[in-house]
């Protein structure tokens, strides 16, 4: 049993579903798939239930996740105590968009000779991890309230809608949410982003309508692709849009006061006065602008 096979499986765990476990790794879906199952070889047990629908774990893949999360930490805090973390590791947020490029570059003129390390993990992993020490700091939106971590507001992020390119609404200047009405929506399951999803949702029921549940795709770029051949609808973070390739669909602004979610940093409780490095990042993080 390798160290990086627990990884994988409980990445799969996390997102079940073993496209967006790849794009976490930044590695192919195709050797996701082949640690898991010398895994389950190995341990002689099924760890997913798979099918063309969905992706769950199975009575032994719940029995291991705990236990696998136990060894990994242990084998962090090992590598740690024999060689500290060096530089500013940084959680990051599905979406920042132009954000993340403009806050690192103003990060790299006040700490040049600070290094930087992203992380991408789900946000209640990303929280924990502040929370412990494993995160100097992690970007997030809307988080609900987490133990050990305090979050300093920074910008809020307005949502655009993604419509096909050839739709009528895509030549509109702004849209008001009712206009969508009729086309199906898009969006990620409620567990992956509640924040997002509740936003979304109360602000269709506050315009009138019931949003007609579309397709939901295993990530953005597949659900852009979806909206290039069907007449659906999404949302996408403005600054996000800004940096997106999706010629067969286009962005447009919703009508003010339009819909945002507020991006926050969030911070270790413990840590009354954050370190030089920290602070070189939060005032990176106030050169910006929506």
């Amino acid at each position: 049993m390798e160290l990086r096979q627990l990884s994988y499986f409980v990445t799969v765990a996390e997102e079940l579903h073993f496209g967006r476990a790849a794009e976490r790794l930044h590695i192919v879906q195709s050797a996701v798939s082949q640690q898991i199952r010398r895994l389950e070889r190995e341990l002689g047990a099924e760890l997913f239930d798979r099918s063309p629908r969905h992706v769950r774990l199975t009575g032994a893949g719940e029995r291991l996740l705990p236990e696998a999360r136990t060894v990994l930490a242990a084998a962090e805090r090992a590598r740690t105590a024999v060689a500290p973390r060096q530089g500013l590791w940084i959680g990051t947020s599905a979406g920042l968009g132009e954000h993340l490029d403009r806050v690192l570059v103003a990060l790299s003129k006040l700490a040049p000779d600070v290094p930087v390390e992203l992380v991408s993990v789900p946000t209640g992993e990303r929280l924990a991890r502040v929370a412990d020490g494993r995160l100097d700091a992690a970007f997030v939106r809307a988080p609900e309230p987490a133990p050990g971590v305090r979050i300093v507001p920074l910008w809020p992020d307005p949502l655009v809608a993604a419509v096909p390119a050839g739709h009528p609404l895509a030549g509109k200047g702004e849209l008001a949410l009712d206009d969508l009405a009729a086309l199906p929506l898009s969006i990620t399951a409620r567990r992956n982003n509640p924040a997002l999803v509740d936003l979304v949702v109360g602000a269709c029921h506050d315009a009138g309508f019931e949003p007609v549940p579309g397709p939901v795709s295993g990530s953005l770029q597949d659900t852009l692709a979806t909206i290039g051949t069907r007449p659906l609808w999404t949302v996408v973070y403005a600054s996000q849009a800004r940096v997106l390739r999706a010629p067969r669909v286009a962005f447009v602004p919703f009508r003010a006061p339009g819909l945002a979610l507020t991006a926050g940093l969030a911070l270790p409780a413990a840590v009354a006065q954050p370190s030089p490095a920290v602070a070189a990042l939060l005032a990176a993080c106030g050169d910006h602008e929506n």
